[in-house]
């Protein structure tokens, strides 16, 4: 059913139909009740393309979940202990507001088309963007777009540096350099001095953050970072699995290892089961994130909680809020994580 249909049911204009859907202050309130109980009736919805081209907004904010190392499997972003929460409670809490939810998976650079047109067309009022690389020029044109935007995990300091926080942008950050902290001393609280690490993708804010906290707390205990200890892993399963078996054919392993993601963990508890090795009485490990298999395998794994639900949350707050601000800001905010210990570490009795 159109508009028109509406106007000739209720014996009005179609001009008085839009401004009735439009909330304009301007209609008889007997005119205004008779539209809305036509519009009633017959459970019409105006067009959101109509709307948007009329100023008034779609109602609707983009997703758009970023993995590029995921290419080959599109359709596992999905199953990710990362990426499936953010979707889920995207779209719960931007519902629960009244909008709907745009989503795009973005696995390789051309699919970047994809938020560009979503603007452009304004088939969304705003977007967020989680699991984004370190892609400063891409930030740069969508907010030169004036396009409301939030980004889950991105470094606030190359925003700054390139001054875009003159725009509708803010950063929502969890406080993975001081997790990846705690672990650590955790681990070196249980005697270990020998560990090593699996690191996640190198080109994304939390990959480097957890990285770079391996390395200062290692150093802060002068403890030796050995090469072959640390481990390439891209935050994902198969990849660790991999890493974690060439390093036991090296015939040397760490005590214990710190897993940038719980995939990664639970890898390379995988890894080492196969080998006849065990978690933790051969080497200790702990995971990051805190995904629901973690308190289900066995050993229930060690993992820093990464506030995914927190972070969720105050994307779909902010960018509504950016929606509806005409005025330009920008903000960010950052969350706690917390390290929740279980059974896949072990006390090193002779250290």
């Amino acid at each position: 059913m159109r508009s028109e249909d509406i106007a000739k049911l209720a014996g009005v204009s179609r001009s008085t139909v839009s401004r009735v859907i439009n909330n304009y202050p301007n209609v008889p309130e007997a005119t205004r009740q008779k539209v809305l109980e036509v519009i009633q009736q017959h459970q019409y919805e105006p067009n959101a393309f109509a709307r948007a081209l009329a100023g008034k907004g779609t109602d609707t904010i983009g997703l758009f979940a970023i993995s590029m190392s995921e290419q080959e499997h599109a359709s596992r972003i999905y199953q990710n202990s990362y990426f499936a929460p953010i979707v889920d409670l995207v779209v719960d809490t931007a519902n629960a507001q009244g909008f709907y939810v745009l989503i795009h998976t973005i696995y390789s650079p051309d699919d970047f088309h994809k938020v560009k047109q979503a603007f452009s067309q304004k088939r969304i009022d705003g977007g967020i963007l989680v699991g984004i690389q370190n892609d400063i020029n891409l930030v740069s044109e969508m907010v030169q777009q004036d396009a409301p935007l939030v980004l889950i995990d991105y470094n606030i300091s190359e925003i700054m540096s390139e001054h875009l926080d003159k725009n509708h942008l803010a950063i929502i950050n969890s406080k993975d350099y001081e997790g990846t902290v705690e672990a650590m001393e955790y681990l070196i609280g249980l005697g270990h001095q020998d560990i090593g690490i699996i690191c996640g993708r190198m080109d994304t804010f939390s990959g480097r953050e957890r990285h770079m906290a391996y390395k200062d707390t290692m150093q802060k205990h002068e403890l030796p970072i050995q090469d072959k200890f640390v481990l390439e892993g891209n935050f994902l399963k198969e990849t660790a699995y991999s890493s974690v078996e060439q390093l036991i054919a090296g015939g040397e392993l760490p005590t214990a290892l710190f897993c940038a993601n719980d995939a990664m963990a639970i890898a390379a508890i995988e890894a080492l089961n196969a080998s006849g090795l065990q978690v933790p009485t051969d080497v200790s490990i702990v995971g990051f994130d805190d995904a629901t298999l973690a308190s289900h395998i066995n050993p229930k794994l060690t993992t820093v909680r990464l506030p995914i639900a927190e972070m969720a949350k105050a994307a779909v707050d902010k960018v509504i809020s950016l929606c509806q601000d005409e005025s330009t800001s920008f903000s960010t905010m950052s969350f706690p994580t917390k390290l929740i210990i279980r059974e896949s570490c072990s006390q090193l009795h002779d250290c």
